[in-house]
């Protein structure tokens, strides 16, 4: 796609560019296999002498084509679908790790992010130290060692809304000679574009807002193409010397700026499985159509709602950086001018308790797992999605017991306001 384009037209027209008499919208291509007309011709495609198709495992048009789009969006080289965010941030890190090897992880991230790589893949041998975002840069380094492949955050954390501050994590990477990974889902292409601050990959859960209306779980990984994995090829042995499983190939020589999507895709898609259905990538590919307008719409409501709170005499404080007095005001200034997102995070001045009789009493917002779609939604992290963590581990993820994650849909504001308002009566 031309990037002279902007990205609402991105959204609309990226990916699936049909040819005379194909169909205008993106077909669902729903078939396992695909035919080959010779042994040899099939051959080539498992020696990866060749671009094809042959196992939806690995590819499939629909997948890829939605997969270009959001490589596109975020103005990547390449990207790959997965069948899960998780598995998205799973293969970001897996696929340039392996046992004996160390990563470091801002402390405020999502809980499924914080098992993943502090329990987990511990169990495979790759070790993890989290770090507070918010340290000094000289401070975050200590955590480095010598076998550290990777650094990791999220550009808002969930439900935290910590705000990263992208370039001193990309310093603080590449002085290392590691990549910085950065999940990039509540933000959203449309309101931050971790490659332009230094970010070499970005991972998506496109179950929230790219996808929009809680129809699929589904996430993607995009490369910017920028690291240079030879320069380091020792640390990056996976891409950078012959694989065995391929007849010898080398990622790098022979897929060059693709070498990290190409192996993410030929190796860990061929080992693990971890593959959209073609049906969940074409709901996701709609979704997507009219992610700068529900993006937009949500923020104008967040900002609203924090407002309402943020006014409220039952409420103890509320975090949404478009609030002026918030701690990460200014670092959403620099990095998302436009916008955050629609979540909103705030405790009452009772607690837990009074936490749960508010959420209890809301009457249009549902208690869901889910965040970040059309619909508004509450959650509490503590009892929910940060079950698993400790007093300590949820203090370190910023999450504290009495915090309330306000997903604010695109619903009418005042409505949204009004159920807010007869709930916080009943505390």
């Amino acid at each position: 796609m031309s990037n002279q384009y902007k990205i609402e037209t991105k959204c609309i027209q990226s990916g699936w560019q049909p040819k005379k008499g194909e169909p205008r919208v993106l077909p669902i291509y729903q078939s396992t296999t695909f035919k080959y007309d010779t042994t040899d011709e099939m051959g080539k495609l498992f020696d990866l002498e060749e671009e094809g198709y042959f196992y939806t495992r690995l590819q499939n048009p629909t997948n890829d084509a939605v997969a270009e789009k959001i490589a596109d969006l975020e103005g990547g080289v390449a990207a790959v679908l997965t069948s899960s965010g998780q598995a998205a941030n799973f293969y970001a890190v897996f696929n340039i790790c392996e046992a004996g090897d160390h990563i470091v992880c801002a402390a405020a991230v999502y809980g499924g992010t914080f098992n993943l790589f502090g329990v987990t893949m511990k169990k495979l041998g790759i070790d993890c130290t989290f770090v507070d975002p918010d340290a000094p840069e000289e401070e975050i380094a200590k955590a480095f060692r010598p076998n550290t492949k990777v650094l990791f955050a999220e550009t808002i954390a969930n439900p935290a809304l910590v705000v990263l501050d992208i370039e001193k994590f990309a310093r603080i990477a590449h002085s290392h000679q590691v990549p910085l990974i950065v999940d990039n889902t509540f933000a959203t292409p449309v309101n931050c574009r971790p490659f332009e601050w230094g970010a070499d990959i970005v991972t998506h859960s496109t179950t929230k807002y790219m996808d929009g209306h809680a129809m699929q779980v589904g996430g993607a990984i995009v490369d910017s193409g920028n690291f240079d994995w030879e320069a380091y090829g020792e640390k990056y042995h996976g891409l950078t010397v012959p694989d065995e499983s391929y007849h010898g190939v080398v990622y790098t020589k022979k897929f060059g700026k693709k070498a990290y999507i190409t192996k993410a895709t030929v190796q860990l898609m061929r080992d693990l499985g971890s593959i959209p259905a073609p049906m969940n990538c074409f709901l996701l590919n709609v979704g997507l159509e009219t992610l700068p307008l529900r993006v937009e719409r949500h923020c104008y409501n967040a900002q609203k709602v924090a407002e309402f709170l943020n006014a409220h005499e039952k409420v103890a404080h509320v975090n949404y950086a478009g609030l002026p007095g918030d701690k990460y005001h200014e670092l959403a200034q620099k990095y998302m001018p436009n916008g955050t997102c629609g979540v909103i995070s705030f405790e009452l001045k009772g607690g837990r308790q009074e936490a749960i009789k508010f959420m209890d009493g809301l009457k249009m917002a549902a208690i869901v797992t889910h965040v970040a779609d059309a619909r508004t939604s509450v959650l509490h992290p503590a009892s929910h999605t940060h079950r698993q963590m400790n007093d300590q581990q949820l203090a370190e993820a910023g999450v504290s017991p009495g915090m309330i994650r306000l997903s604010v849909g695109i619903e009418n504001v005042d409505d949204i306001i009004a159920d807010l308002s007869q709930a916080l009566e009943l505390v």
